[in-house]
């Protein structure tokens, strides 16, 4: 197994590979797992390294125990200015796109506070188990953070527009019941099964055909995005005959 550890300031990011499935664990226990500027950097770099690979078939995303990631690090953020605070968003929307645009399946495993940015982070990977000690917000109105398209759209597709409303005009901190039934998690399990539940899932994951995997997971995004995408509604060669045989009122003869 493949094991590097970046430290950054008193946290790090590790980065466990076997042949198949590559871990990533978010530690920065004294500041409840909120990332800094160098660790969101960091996940960058690591997600374009398992872009490039050819041999990892499932990711896991996790935080240390007890924290997924409280999001960023908001006491950064009174040593910047507005553009600084600004670029720092951007740094974070790449590093949350890299994990999300990866054509192979990612689970998040959540344990604690997914909140802020943690959430979208979380809402980023395909499947996401979580466990009863979970709490799942974005309480951005409390900051005064203007939350744009890109991050809301990961709640919208998830939960609704109205829901998705909800959530950030009120700044609710959801339990994990309530985010279980909203559809933020898939499963809900004890804490101490965590890691089992989810490198048990991995495992059969990884068994499956490498190229159907990717291929659901493009049209899965196909299917919620599909005005992007340029489509030919008709059959060149059936379209044309089905539309001759109802006129003639036969049974057409598709090729």
């Amino acid at each position: 197994m493949k094991v590097l550890i970046k430290r950054v300031e008193d946290g790090k990011i590790t980065f466990q590979q076997t042949s198949k499935i590559t871990i990533v664990t978010m530690n920065r226990p004294t500041a409840r797992n909120a990332l800094s500027s160098n660790m969101w950097k960091e996940l960058i770099r690591i997600g374009k390294e398992v872009k490039e690979s050819t041999k990892t078939k499932v990711l896991i995303i996790r935080g240390c125990p007890g924290q997924f990631t409280a999001g960023s690090d908001i006491k950064e953020f009174t040593e910047m200015s507005t553009i600084e605070a600004n670029e720092t968003f951007g740094i974070m929307e790449e590093a949350i796109s890299i994990f999300e645009s990866l054509p192979i399946p990612v689970i998040g495993a959540i344990d604690g506070p997914a909140m802020g940015a943690g959430l979208i982070l979380s809402l980023a990977c395909d499947l996401r188990i979580g466990t009863f000690n979970t709490k799942m917000g974005i309480p951005v109105g409390r900051l005064g953070i203007t939350v744009g398209p890109s991050f809301m759209r990961r709640i919208v597709r998830l939960i609704g527009p109205s829901r998705a409303k909800e959530l950030v005009y009120t700044g609710k901190i959801y339990n994990a019941h309530e985010a279980y039934q909203l559809g933020m998690l898939n499963r809900l399990v004890k804490n101490d099964d965590l890691d089992r539940v989810v490198l048990d899932m991995a495992n059969v994951i990884m068994n499956q055909s490498l190229a159907s995997l990717k291929s659901v997971k493009r049209a899965v995004e196909l299917c919620q995005w599909q005005e992007d995408v340029p489509w030919s509604f008709v059959d060149p060669i059936d379209f044309p005959e089905g539309c001759l045989a109802f006129a003639e009122k036969r049974q057409p003869r598709f090729k």
